[in-house]
This record gives C-alpha cells, structure tokens and sequence, in this order.
C-alpha cells in the first residue's frame, strides 16, 4: 500500500495534531533561535520511561496502519511499500532474542548510535529516534552515519544499504535506507540534535553529530538530511507515529508538526532534490573548526589530519595555540585542503599573529589561482572573501606571505557554488554574439557535432565543461565539412567556442 504524502505546503494538517499553542513561544524565530525554542518546547514534558519500556511503546507507536494495515511491527528496513514484504513481525511476540539472518526477530534501532552519548539516559530510551527494526538489518547498519551508498557490501531484502559514501564530503562506511523512509531518517535526527543540543559537545560525533549547539551535525551529513527531507515529505506513517509517541512519552517532533521548521532552521538543499551531489550556491559546504588537529605540539612540521571527510595539511605549523579552542598555527608555510566537490562561493576565516611579528596576509588559492587575501593581526579577526564562485572539485590553500610571522587559524569555512564558473561565464557571455551559428541535433547524437552557419571562415573549435575546463582543442575544425568530431564525452552540459562565439551543447 502506498504511504499517503504531505507535502510541506501543507504543513498546517500535520500541525493540527499538536495541542493548541504548543509551538506558541517559537513563533517569529528561525535559525539557532529557533532551533532552541523548539529544544526547550519538546524538552518540557518529556519522561523517560526507560528503555525496557521501548517494548510497551512499540505495541502503539510502531504499528502498520497504513501499508498492509495488519498490526504488524511497522519496519523500515523491511517495509515495502509497493509489494508484499519479507517478513512480518506480531508486536511482543517477536521480539529480539537473538539473529542470525533477517525475519528472526525485531529490536531497537537507535537512529543516532547510542554509542555517541555513552547509552545514557534519557537519550537512550527517547522513543523518537528509536525504532523497532529487523535485528539483523540492525546489527548491520551498527552505528554507520547515513548517506549515499555508491558500492553496496550489504542489501537488506526491501532495498536498504551499507557500503562506501558517495555523498560529497564524506569517504567512509554509510547506511541508506528506501527512498520511502529517507525522509522519515532525516526528521528524527533533526529531533535529536535540536532536544539534546546542549548535550552535543559532550557526544561522539560519529561522523554525523556536530559538537555545537548551532547547526548541530557535520556539515556533509547535514546537506545529505536536508535533501532527504526534502525528497521524502512526511507521511501519515509518521504523523500517526508522532501521536502515539507523544501520547506514551509526553512529547512531540516538531519537523513532523511542521516540516518548515527544518529549511528555517537550516535552510534547504532545494525540494525535490537527492542526496547533494551539488548543493545550491550559498549551502554551507565546509566547516573546519579543527577540532581534530594533532594533539598540542609546539614544534613546527607538516601535520595532517582529516576532518568531516576532508583531509587537512600544514607545513611548518604547530598544534598547541587557540583562537576559539583549537587552532592551527603557521609559520613559513601553507594550510591546504583535500579536494572538495561542490565547489566554493564565499570564503571566511578568522586569524591571528602569535607572539611577535608584523602585520601581514594570506594570499588565498583555489586550484592554485589566488582569489582573493586574507589579513592578520594581533587581535583575532574575521574575514570574507566572497563571490569566488568556482564550481566543481576544489582544493583551497592558505599561504602565509610572510617567512617568520606565526600565524593561527581558526573557524575555516565556504559555501558550495554549482553554478557557471567565472571562466565559463565569460565563455558564455559570447552565445549572443554570432546568432546564425547552431549546434544541431541539440542533445547531440554520438561523437559528432553539427553545426549550422557560416563556419568556413573558423580557425580554432574549443570545448569546455561548465567548470571551465578546456576539454578539447580543434584546430581548423571546418576544413572538412559542417561537422566536428570529438573525443568520449559523458553526459552533461558542454560549451563549444567557436573562435569568439560560444555555444552551449548537451550530450545525451
């Protein structure tokens, strides 16, 4: 049976269920503001009634009603929603116990790995993010964050997923579930990381939880719930879940009461959406608090580290001085990133001059093109470089101008950029410039290019991607007739310059 959606615009029906003025004083707020309103909305009443107690909450909270409606376990790792599933689970009777294979029995599934707060209460027993879920599916999915699986090593029988991450920023082990249910995922941890945000400093990360109370997740796993959320509106499924919960533990979700409270909050990776491959100009795309820099060290080396999916090197850079908690301090060297996908907008930092020297800067390189500089000083301060607009993989590199002055770095972060590059913008800039010239069949069939109007006159043919990447360079492309050829092309979005002239192409 299909799951009944509700989309966002229609938040006000899924809020209906909450009591009158239950959301009253967060009226007006967004962002952090916002997000902590909600935390002490959804903290007053609760009560933790344990976790053997998850049992008993089960028999009302997780209950098909609207898939086979039978009054079986509600499942998301074995639910399907278009056939007939796997296995089925009777509330009491088929709990965990022990498994070896998937049908043996069902258990609780913290969503947010109980490991990252010790098992300690009342996150623990916190009905909201814990679901009753095939032991075996569970045991697999152990405490991986969630995301996009490029190569499976597991495939649960509905269609869930453990492999390596193919969303941006993050390289490890992750667990995605059914298209279904991605949704209903993301909202949980979204409660979770707004009821417990003045814990958060005090769990593990996991590779998903951030360590501050704003915005509460890391930065890659964040851009993946968003998309979800997005992707997957909420359901009767969970609507109906939520009253069950708040009636058996005297709270509520507020993302499933109103899904607009997630893109006030956050923002939003843009509805419809899947995980982000390239989140829209302006999404945070890293954050490097350095956090988890090599520990205190006051001599200078190149040290390494990786953080949120990114791998860092400084050289000539010592570990032990602070801006805002950790910061990495260099001397006559240079801070470097990884490649990032998603490319960068807008650049900020903040910096300081330790011990002696002189004023001085950064220059800023993406690529390895300066973009822009940053200032330091004796008093911490922070700067923007904005509208650096490249799109694509980056590599951002800090270097020092300065041979002697130590110089700490804290708080480095840009946003994503998916659109244009500057290069390719001003390739673009030309398509008005020849209107008689066409590509045609546009998407292009094959490995050949057709082009209409006059080209007997065109000494050179270049091919860019949206990048601004030269991908090809055809001298006298015309010699033999109205067509190019052109090497293996992916599917995508091309520019052909024409000597002045730009036209865009599509390969199908």
């Amino acid at each position: 049976m299909k799951k009944i959606i509700l989309c966002t615009v229609i938040a006000g029906f899924a809020n209906a269920q909450a009591p009158a003025g239950y959301y009253s004083s967060a009226n007006g707020l967004s962002g952090a503001a916002l997000k902590t309103a909600l935390s002490s909305i959804i903290s007053n009443g609760h009560q933790d009634k344990g976790y053997s107690g998850l049992w008993t909450g089960y028999k009302t909270t997780d209950i098909d009603k609207t898939y086979e409606n039978d009054g079986s376990i509600m499942d998301i790792y074995s639910e399907k929603p278009s056939g007939t599933d796997p296995y089925k689970y009777t509330p009491g009777t088929n709990q965990c116990g022990t498994y070896s294979v998937e049908g043996n029995c069902y258990n609780r599934e913290h969503i947010v790995p109980q490991s990252l707060f010790n098992e300690s209460a009342p996150m623990v027993s916190d009905i909201h993010f814990i679901r009753a879920t095939d032991g075996k599916v569970n045991g697999m999915r152990s405490n991986y964050p969630f995301g996009k699986v490029g190569s499976a090593t597991f495939t649960s029988q509905n269609g869930s997923k453990l492999g390596s991450s193919s969303s941006s920023g993050y390289a490890g082990t992750v667990f995605e579930p059914i298209d279904e249910f991605k949704g209903d995922v993301a909202r949980m941890i979204f409660y979770f990381v707004t009821r417990y945000q003045s814990k958060l400093s005090s769990f593990s990360s996991g590779n998903m939880l951030g360590s501050s109370t704003f915005p509460g997740l890391q930065t890659w796993e964040l851009n993946v719930l968003l998309a979800w959320h997005n992707q997957d509106p909420v359901s009767q499924t969970e609507i109906n879940r939520n009253n069950a919960s708040y009636t058996y533990q005297g709270n509520r979700n507020p993302f499933i009461d109103n899904p607009n409270y997630v893109s006030q909050i956050w923002g939003s990776s843009g509805p419809g959406t899947t995980d982000p491959g390239t989140p829209n100009p302006g999404t945070g795309c890293v954050n490097e608090t350095f956090e988890t820099i090599p520990a205190a060290n006051a001599s200078y080396t190149t040290r390494t580290w990786t953080s949120s999916g990114i791998s860092w090197t400084a050289t000539d850079s010592r570990t032990d001085q602070t801006i805002n908690s950790k910061a990495i301090t260099v001397r006559n060297g240079s801070l470097t990133s990884g490649s990032s996908a998603n490319g960068i907008g807008s650049l900020t930092v903040t910096t300081q001059l330790k011990f002696s020297g002189s004023n001085g800067t950064f220059d800023v390189k993406v690529n390895g093109t300066t973009v822009g500089t940053v200032p330091y000083g004796t008093t911490a301060a922070t700067t923007t470089i904005s509208n650096i607009n490249i799109s694509g993989n980056v590599t951002v590199s800090l270097v020092n101008t300065s041979s002697g002055n130590r110089v700490a770095v804290d708080d480095l972060k840009w946003t994503c950029y998916s659109g244009t590059s500057k290069q390719a913008q001003r390739i673009s800039a030309d398509e008005n410039t020849v209107q008689e010239l066409q590509v045609y069949p546009n998407p292009i069939s094959g490995q050949e290019i057709f082009v209409k109007g006059d080209t007997r006159n065109i000494k050179k043919a270049e091919i860019y991607n949206l990048q601004g990447k030269t991908l090809e360079t055809i001298n006298s492309p015309f010699k033999n007739g109205n067509s190019i050829k052109i090497k293996n092309l992916e599917q995508g979005i091309y520019i052909l310059k024409l000597d002045q002239s730009s036209l865009k192409f599509i390969v199908k």
